[in-house]
């Protein structure tokens, strides 16, 4: 039988007890049975059995001992918290006391009642700084309930405000431990947003006051630390890091603004900002102009180093003024030319570093530019990059271009100031459209916008004066260029050839070097130019090509066989001609080739030929003037039909 505790449950009987133990032991019955009675066994029996009732009675002793050890420590803790719940009310009750009696204290004349204000004031402070000592160890243990009930009679004492400092001088303890000061206080202001709910009667001053110490400590001083160190020793990076600490610094604000500050939490945390960042964003705009100044003009002379160029100085005042206007009246070259070895001095590479760091300086003034200050500030920067790209590159560029254009009489010139042109053309483009996308948006409201646009429309005009000087010198010069060609490859036997039966040719060798040279100088022009600039150039070129031709036709006399060349080299130079698209030359090649018609046509046809439809409505003197050109003009008496 085994001997467990549950033989002892009530009601236990002893005798009971071993008469069931004997009978369930062979040989031990009493009564007889199957075997025999044997004592001895049934002493055995009970030796054993009462070994184990020895061992369970050891082993429920020492459980009875710890349950009473278990009961009487729950029994001094519970009277532990009574104890405390008790001294908590005490306090309570207490502090409700000392403060009306520190209330009435006020009221009573200092004179009669000194030492009794003097002993209450002493009590007040005491247990006032209790609480707070109370109030520190709850919120060290986390025990919110208890930071609740002593912040709730704090309430009515002078020392709630400085139970306030506490708590959130003690809730900033191991927030800043990763390296982002942003990230560290929006995940500080989260948690604690959640807490201080649970704590604090007036949960929005306290996240407001905790949010203003952090900006007014651990922001401010991160800020210090960051812009104070680069702020006399590498602007750019001041700069840069300004943009940056004020960019986050704001986005920050803005995730704040989801917490309950107040009534006005807008304006709180902008004078917060504004509070750190208010002496570096007045001195702000200063400092990003000499940045650009500096900046552009290493950028600028890197350029003209690379290129071995010592900038030439571009004359100002009256006399500078007036040789301009005699030049472009003229196109004579007032001043040495020079010669560029077809170097444009323009840089696609210069003009993005100068627009990336006008750019970035855009960016930077519309985000620390005081709202009221901030046309003006991008006003400013706008002129510097005007300075730097329009004046001291591209106009340069140009003056460079214009001196070394050649003279219109020159031969074999290099006429590059068309790739001037076109690259000139390309970079205004990109001026343009930082305009348009960057500047326009930071002014469009504002009285600054008709001043910005006056300066650009100064700056392009002043541009295009020598665009279209230097275009006009070019053209000069491909005219110049034709009427050389013509003068070396044209010869008078060309339209009076010796044998009149025995000309072989389609065209002569001047015309079609001329045609060549033409059709390569319209393709440049097309290269060159863009939008209507290609018709008006090209519009120009073949008015001076046709007058040329038409001039260069009249320094000669035609035989008849003569005359029927003279008319091939006019069809190819119309063929030429449409290469311009442009309707107009391609009518003055027409009627040009009508004139022609003059040198061969009979005597008798000439009045039927002059009164057809493309030269009806000529001058009377230009028709005569090309007939006086025939070798047979005097013989046939052809002026009297002209009578």
């Amino acid at each position: 039988m085994a001997t467990t505790a549950q033989l002892f449950e009530e009601p236990f009987d002893a005798d009971e007890y071993i008469e069931r133990l004997a009978w369930r032991t062979p040989g031990g019955g009493s009564k007889g049975g199957a075997e025999a009675f044997d004592p001895k066994r049934l002493l055995e029996e009970f030796e054993n059995h009462i070994e184990e009732l020895k061992q369970l009675d050891e082993k429920i002793q020492r459980k009875v001992e710890k349950l009473e050890h278990q009961c009487h420590r729950e029994a001094k803790e519970f009277a532990h918290k009574v104890q405390d719940l008790q001294r908590s009310n005490q306090i309570k009750e207490a502090a409700d006391i000392i403060q009306k009696l520190h209330l009435i204290a006020q009221e009573l004349p200092f004179d009669r009642f000194a030492d009794v204000k003097a002993k209450i004031a002493s009590k007040y402070h005491d247990l006032e700084r209790q609480l707070i000592q109370e109030f520190t160890a709850a919120q060290r243990r986390g025990e919110i309930g208890r930071m609740r009930e002593v912040a709730a009679v704090l309430l009515h004492f002078k020392g709630y405000a400085h139970c306030v400092d506490v708590y959130i001088k003690q809730c900033q303890e191991g927030a800043y431990m990763r390296n982002d000061v942003f990230e560290d206080t929006a995940a500080l202001c989260q948690r604690v947003n959640k807490q201080v709910g649970e704590v604090f009667s007036s949960p929005e001053t306290v996240m407001a006051k905790l949010i203003q110490n952090i900006f007014e400590n651990k922001l401010q001083a991160h800020v210090r630390e960051k812009l104070d160190e680069t702020r006399h020793s590498d602007v750019e990076q001041y700069l840069k890091n300004l943009y940056d600490l004020y960019t986050r610094t704001t986005a920050l604000a803005t995730k704040l603004t989801e917490f309950n500050l107040g009534s006005d939490k807008h304006t709180f945390l902008s004078k917060l900002i504004k509070s750190i960042f208010s002496s570096y964003l007045e001195s702000y705009i200063d400092m990003e102009r000499d940045y650009l100044r500096t900046r552009g003009a290493v950028i600028l002379q890197r350029y003209y180093d690379s290129k071995n160029h010592q900038k030439r100085p571009i004359g100002t005042g009256s006399i500078q003024e007036l040789k301009e206007r005699i030049r472009q009246r003229t196109n004579l070259p007032l001043g040495p030319m020079i010669d560029t070895h077809g170097e444009t001095f323009l840089s696609p590479e210069l003009v993005v570093n100068l627009l990336q760091e006008t750019r970035h300086a855009f960016e930077r003034c519309h985000r620390l530019s005081d709202p009221s200050d901030l046309p003006k500030n991008a006003f400013s920067i706008f002129l510097l990059l005007v300075d730097h790209l329009c004046v001291d590159h591209i106009d340069y560029a140009l003056e460079i271009g214009l001196s070394a254009i050649p003279s219109s009489d020159a031969k074999n010139a290099n006429l590059y100031f068309l790739d001037v042109v076109q690259q000139a053309n390309s970079i205004f483009h990109l001026f343009d459209k930082q305009f348009n996308d960057q500047l326009m948006p930071l002014i469009s409201s504002s009285p600054k916008l008709a001043e910005c646009l006056h300066k650009k429309k100064e700056v392009i005009e002043q541009m295009e004066v020598k665009l279209d000087t230097g275009i006009d010198r070019t053209l000069n010069c491909m005219v110049g260029q034709m009427k050389h060609i013509l003068a070396t490859e044209q010869k008078k036997t060309d339209f009076r050839p010796e044998d009149e039966n025995n000309v072989m040719i389609q065209y002569t060798t001047a015309c079609s070097k001329v045609c060549a040279y033409v059709s390569r100088q319209v393709e440049h022009v097309r290269k060159s130019m863009d939008g209507k600039n290609v018709d008006t150039v090209l519009t120009e070129l073949g008015v001076r090509f046709h007058r040329l031709i038409h001039e260069h036709l009249q320094q000669y006399s035609y035989s008849s066989m003569g005359g029927m060349l003279a008319i091939c080299d006019v069809a190819e130079y119309r063929r030429c001609a449409k290469d311009f698209r442009v309707p107009l030359v391609l009518q003055l090649f027409d009627t040009l080739h009508a004139l022609c018609n003059l040198l061969v046509v009979a005597p008798d046809n000439l009045k039927q030929v002059c009164s057809g439809e493309q030269l009806t409505n000529l001058d009377r003197n230009l028709l005569h003037a090309f007939v006086q050109l025939r070798v047979d003009y005097r013989s046939a008496r052809l002026g009297r039909h002209f009578s």
